[in-house]
């Protein structure tokens, strides 16, 4: 092979790496998304479940009946470590689209490093608006 073919050749299989690195991290977001509404679907079917009762939760292929309380706070501590995980692999997907927008030679996306407002922020311009 040519000198040229090769280096269009390195060329490919780099976007190539970068895309798919891009696409395997949607992917682990979109399913870890979907673990955390059947979290929340769980949450909602225990507030109508009795109170100080035990509930059937499934582990692997089994389930096993545990206090209702127990369950509960398992399932919050999920959530925030689904939420922690997901933060973390959007803000690392954001350098990844940036990497392949750089391997291809398109300008980094702009607005893309916009983060939402915190409740502090929120209330503080509510207050501004209401004046």
């Amino acid at each position: 092979m040519d000198e040229s073919a090769q280096r269009v050749l390195e060329y490919l299989t780099d976007v190539e790496v970068a895309a798919e690195d891009v696409l395997a991290d949607k992917q682990q977001i979109v399913d870890l998304d979907l673990r955390r509404n059947r979290n929340r679907e769980a949450l909602n079917a225990l507030r109508n479940h009795p109170a100080n009762d035990k509930v059937k939760v499934c582990f692997g292929n089994m389930f096993i009946r545990f206090p209702q309380e127990n369950t509960k706070s398992m399932i919050l501590k999920d959530q925030e470590q689904l939420d922690k995980e997901i933060n973390d692999l959007r803000t690392r997907l954001k350098a990844k689209v940036n990497r392949l927008n750089e391997i291809q030679g398109k300008p980094d996306l702009r607005g893309y490093n916009l983060c939402p407002l915190n409740s502090n922020e929120i209330k503080a311009i509510n207050s501004l608006i209401k004046k």
